[in-house]
């Protein structure tokens, strides 16, 4: 043992006790009597025998049924044959008109009864639309001066949780308003431009930019570098400007000596890829198809055409399609959100229209109504809903002072007014993507958040 370490020497005593331990339980001695004791119990089991099968027991008859064999003597008859492919044809895969059999005989009880699907879906879609406009109401906590003067466009986050709303002035001043938050650090104002804001749009691709236009600058305010970037700078003067593509890197600009430009963001330097003379006197706003980026409709003087920017040059360019019948000056015109399928327009001849696009072009009147805002007012711009086809909204000189929404039958179907809270005329107005959120802006600056 003297070899050993001292770990070693401790390893073998705790084994040398544990075995005295062990020997003294005398265990071993127990487990042999226990096991004796189970063989002896095991010796008088006795098992039981197995009874012999019997060899002489008389086999079971089956019958024909079970043994699935045709009786003896009776014909079976034949199984029905199946219905041929003539007497029901196969109905083919895909979509399929709706087309009843009996249409040659019955063609115009069809188109009523589908007529009148129609009809009373659209009821129940006009009323539940109604119903959210009436529960969108205004407080005093959720009207704000954001800017300092007249508000002459407005952008709204498209956030589901905070609601977060920019304003541009006719100083060239941004404000910036955060009105979930309930508190007066909640706004804050920029100036980057020298001229009015005359448009500005969050990038559907990255709302981290805010894209604004004054009349020589279109800039990108991006919030992840706090700093506003200087996208496109011209001689000429800018009115409006919309995104060509979604991931929002080329624009169509409109300018107020009547012809666009096309701008790329991705394109070094600060000049535009074309301008493009389209035979306006002046440009007033622009908007591309939200499903066909290729055409955009251009509001003018007493002009509203429609482009293919694919075929655009700086000289001698045709548009798609006119839309005739207005006399006075056009505020604006825009596409229906989902489909692009109509076109409201807001004139200066007291008058709201709206297209129908298909085959055939059908422009009526909606609405005669009040339109002249005076020089002190921003000149009223009917938007539509983007969460709506066929309803849009657009500010009112009636009193007491509201904000109307309209079918595109002309219908009024809403009008926000609050005579304590809403007291002056809201020309801009801009709806949340999706929720039930109305803002409206004043030629005072401030913002009132239905």
């Amino acid at each position: 043992y003297s070899q050993l370490s001292a770990y070693e020497r401790k390893r073998l005593k705790n084994i040398t006790e544990n075995a005295k331990f062990f020997a003294a339980l005398k265990l071993h001695e127990s487990a042999a009597r226990l096991h004796q004791i189970a063989s002896k119990t095991q010796s008088h089991v006795t098992r039981r025998a197995r009874p012999k099968k019997a060899e002489d027991e008389p086999v079971r008859r089956r019958s024909m049924r079970l043994q699935r064999a045709e009786p003896a003597g009776v014909t079976v008859p034949d199984a029905p044959a199946q219905p041929g492919a003539e007497e029901y044809p196969r109905v083919p895969d895909g979509p399929l008109p709706m087309i009843p059999e009996d249409e040659m005989q019955n063609s115009k009880l069809t188109e009523d009864l589908l007529a009148t699907w129609m009809r009373i879906t659209d009821m129940l879609m006009v009323s539940r639309y109604r119903d959210s406009l009436n529960s969108m109401v205004l407080s005093e906590d959720n009207i704000k001066k954001v800017v300092k003067h007249r508000v002459c466009s407005m952008a709204i986050h498209p956030s589901e949780s905070i609601i977060f709303v920019a304003a541009g002035d006719k100083s060239g001043q941004i404000g910036l308003w955060n009105v979930s938050c309930q508190s007066e650090e909640g706004a804050h104002t920029f100036i980057p431009h020298n001229y009015p804001v005359n448009c500005m749009h969050f990038s559907p691709f990255n709302p981290a930019h805010l894209l604004s236009l004054s009349d020589d600058t279109l800039r990108c305010g991006d919030v992840t570098r706090a700093v506003f970037d200087e996208v496109c700078r011209s001689e000429e003067s800018f009115s409006s400007f919309d995104f060509l593509e979604d991931n929002a890197c080329t624009a169509i600009v409109g300018q107020w000596d009547g012809d666009v430009a096309v701008v790329d963001r991705r394109t070094p330097g600060t000049s535009s890829e074309l301008s493009a003379d389209i035979g306006f006197r002046r440009t007033r706003t622009v908007h591309v198809h939200p499903v066909h980026k290729q055409y955009f409709v251009a509001a003018g003087s007493v002009d509203v055409c429609i482009y293919d920017v694919r075929y655009l040059k700086s000289q001698g360019n045709e548009p798609v399609s006119s839309l005739k019948g207005h006399t006075k000056s056009v505020a604006s015109a825009y596409f229906s959100p989902v489909t692009g399928s109509r076109v409201v327009t807001v004139c200066a001849d007291d008058k709201l229209r709206g297209t129908f696009l298909s085959f055939f072009l059908s422009l009526f009147v909606l609405r005669r109504r009040n339109c002249n805002t005076g020089r002190w007012l921003t000149r009223f711009r009917a938007i539509w809903d983007p969460k709506q086809e066929h309803c849009f909204v657009v500010g009112s000189m009636a009193r007491p002072r509201q904000i109307e929404v309209f079918q595109d039958t002309g219908e009024l179907l809403h009008s926000f007014c609050n005579p304590e809270c809403l007291g002056s005329v809201c020309s801009i107005n801009v709806v949340h993507p999706s929720k039930n959120i109305l803002v409206g802006g004043n030629s005072s600056g401030r913002l009132h958040v239905f």
